[in-house]
């Protein structure tokens, strides 16, 4: 392997400095506790002076970046990776089939419907002809149940506010009903595609400022009729933090409601539309547990982890949910249940053994049929089929195995590939993935994958990129990344890490990173990165960290507390902040994963961990590349800016701390893909830079 110096972009006199951040410190007093912000003034993201301050902080951090020797390289080979396309598992609808694909340069994925399994495709949605730059997303999609009728979702700049507009399928026209502010909305027909039940928030001005964010409901629309006099179906305006959502049984009498209350409960409601003057029932309500709920004949399937961490499924009369009245037919085991489907009159569940995907098949008694055979160790994305079908389709992908689709013949019990993304360019077959497991500070084991070249061994010295998560119950199971490529032909290693407060080991293992055991998350990761060093795959000046949101969390925290075990971080739309966080954007909806300083108790785990306040001034800290992007409707970009502030004045070494702030973008879904070349090109560069790999 080439060996760059990791001084080619030493500051010269043609490298603007630093740019000079005024520290002016504001005491804010919390419980008793007298906490000094130095850079306040920087969350007023909407102020002249916050606009220069970025400005300035982009050109920094674009004068380190491309100076790096070789980066024209990296970039050419990014755009061959990123090209590679994806593929969605359709959704069938009486004969037809929805889905999503995206192809060589295409900004945006594109919706198609096709008329039987091998008929002709046609485009239904494409955003890529709605803007020149590729910033209009396709962010959610759902079919009437009869296949004539789409309702989707459009955002702008990634900042994910969607407006919904209805499609009729056979004309390819759209009809006149729209109805915005409909971010992430849950949408379920009526079975004769007359109307929909949806979730919508509410229109800025008719709720108090800062509360545009919440109050989440659910309403019904008539197609035709004017959208600003829908039946509110449900609301519950004393937990304005809930987020609600619908689904509709196929014959058109249950409705159902669930209630999220954060990421580890909800409430569910059924209610019978036969009766109008019924009204909701609780199917269960106030419980600490997670319940998901699908009506078939009557019949009301619930997965839950009541009582059973992994999950177990029950099955009860929907007109008699009573919790007395439930039967057990699938109970706990080893295999994690992420979710259920009822397909052809047979139970689908997709699970998780080890961290990665298990599909079986069973009875609606809960008897098991058949286990479907998947290619390797991999990730499942998406599950769908009719309820009197005769087929399944699924999504999936490995480290190694680029994205497929699949299609489950009930009858034959078999399973055919039904579509592939040619990845030309790479060879899969020249890639090793393996899990270990790992020791954590108190012992507990974690599993992390290693993905790098078959020829590549163990020296000590390897360039290491460690991933991360830890968090709101999502489980990082091996998937198809087109641009890791490059890193791994360069013979670099990947590792990714199953923490705490993730999904992959059940809810236990998530609640075991929740609230005040969120320190366990950050021990596991750093426990990750000590084990790679004890283990000689690398050490600390060849050993990189990355993650993104909970992720950029993750990574602030552990180059807060271990700075001297890191080369460099790549710290993407993180929260730093843990004090303040809750204020801002759609964070109150998190607080039943970290808590609030509002409250004396949480607010001494919080502040004992939050990166932004443990920053110490004279440490020597690692390479920093810190991005945001202005339109991020989840994470202010605050964070980021307040953070990497902090990290600049304190830092001791002569390692850079970047920031990068991308405009007309948001947290990370719908960026087109010029854009997402763009930012892999500064992220890979940065990497290459730092641990010394020649492009």
């Amino acid at each position: 392997m080439v060996i760059l110096s990791t001084a080619i972009v030493a500051q010269d006199a043609t490298t603007p400095r630093a740019p000079a951040t005024s520290a002016e410190p504001t005491a804010l007093k919390m419980h008793g506790v007298e906490v000094v912000d130095p850079y306040l003034w920087l969350e007023d993201g909407a102020s002249e002076r916050v606009r220069r301050w970025t400005e300035e902080q982009n050109a920094w951090t674009r004068a380190h970046l491309e100076r790096v020797p070789g980066r024209d390289k990296i970039k050419a080979r990014l755009s061959e990776l990123l090209a590679i396309g994806t593929i969605g598992a359709p959704v069938p609808r009486k004969g037809r089939l929805f889905y999503v694909r995206r192809e060589g340069r295409q900004n945006q994925a594109v919706l198609y419907v096709r008329d039987g399994l091998r008929g002709k495709e046609r485009v239904l949605v494409d955003p890529n002809l709605l803007a020149a730059d590729g910033t209009v997303a396709l962010d959610w999609w759902y079919p009437s149940p009869d296949g004539k009728l789409l309702a989707y979702g459009l955002s702008q700049s990634g900042d994910e506010r969607s407006t919904l507009y209805v499609l009729d399928v056979e004309m390819g026209r759209k009809l006149a009903d729209v109805i915005p502010h409909t971010r992430a909305a849950s949408v379920a027909w009526l079975p004769d595609g007359s109307g929909f039940f949806y979730t919508r928030f509410p229109v800025p001005g008719s709720v108090p400022r800062g509360e545009e964010n919440y109050h989440r409901r659910v309403f019904f629309h008539r197609l035709g009729t004017d959208p600003r006099n829908d039946e509110e179906v449900y609301r519950r305006e004393e937990r304005p933090s809930e987020w609600p959502s619908v689904e509709i049984s196929r014959d058109g009498r249950w409705l159902l409601v669930s209630v999220g209350r954060g990421w580890a409960a909800n409430d569910l409601y059924i209610r019978d539309l036969s009766r109008r003057e019924a009204k909701f029932v609780p199917v269960a309500e106030g419980r600490d547990a997670i319940f998901d709920g699908a009506v078939v004949d009557g019949k009301l399937y619930i997965r839950t982890t009541e009582g059973a961490a992994r999950g177990r499924i029950f099955v009860t009369e929907a007109a008699n949910p009573t919790r007395e009245n439930w039967r057990e037919i699938v109970p706990e085991s080893s295999t994690t249940i992420e979710s259920f489907a009822i397909i052809g009159g047979r139970l689908f569940i997709n699970g998780l053994e080890r961290a990665t995907s298990r599909l079986t098949v069973r009875a609606l008694d809960g008897q098991l049929i058949d286990e479907v055979k998947l290619p390797t160790l991999g990730s499942i994305s998406g599950l769908f089929g009719e309820e009197d079908g005769t087929e399944a389709f699924f999504g999936f992908s490995s480290f190694a195995f680029p994205p497929a689709v699949f299609r489950y013949d009930l009858q034959r019990r078999q399973t055919d590939e039904w579509e592939r993304v040619a990845a030309a360019g790479v060879d899969p077959r020249s890639i090793e993935v393996r899990q270990i497991f790992y020791p954590s500070k108190d012992g507990t084991r974690v599993s992390m994958f290693l993905v790098h070249r078959r020829d590549v061994g163990f020296d000590g010295d390897r360039p290491t990129l460690l991933y991360g998560y830890g968090g709101f119950n999502v489980s990082l199971t091996p998937a198809f990344n087109r641009g890791l490529y490059l890193w791994l032909e360069r013979g670099g290693v990947y590792a990714v890490a199953n923490l705490r407060g993730g999904g992959e080991y059940g809810e236990e293992w998530h609640r075991a990173g929740m609230l005040d055991r969120k320190q366990n998350v950050f021990d596991d990761f750093i426990a990750a990165a000590e084990y790679l060093v004890r283990e000689k795959v690398t050490n600390p000046k060849r050993l990189a960290i990355q993650g993104g949101s909970n992720g950029g969390l993750l990574v602030a925290a552990a180059l807060t507390q271990r700075p001297e075990l890191f080369r460099a971080v790549v710290c993407q739309v993180p929260l730093t902040d843990m004090l303040r966080y809750h204020r801002f954007l759609i964070a109150k909806l998190w607080i039943p994963e970290y808590g609030s300083a509002d409250d004396p108790q949480q607010f001494e785990f919080l502040y004992a961990y939050s990166p932004y306040h443990r920053v110490r001034k004279g440490t020597k800290y690692p390479a920093v590349l810190i991005t945001t992007a202005e339109s991020d409707t989840r994470v202010d970009p605050l964070h980021a800016r307040k953070f990497a502030a902090a990290l600049q004045a304190a830092n001791a070494s002569s390692n850079p701390v970047l920031l990068r702030t991308e405009t007309k973008a948001g947290h990370g879904a719908g960026k087109p893909l010029a854009k997402q070349i763009e930012e892999a090109t500064d992220v890979w560069s940065f990497l290459f830079w730092q641990l010394g790999v020649a492009p």
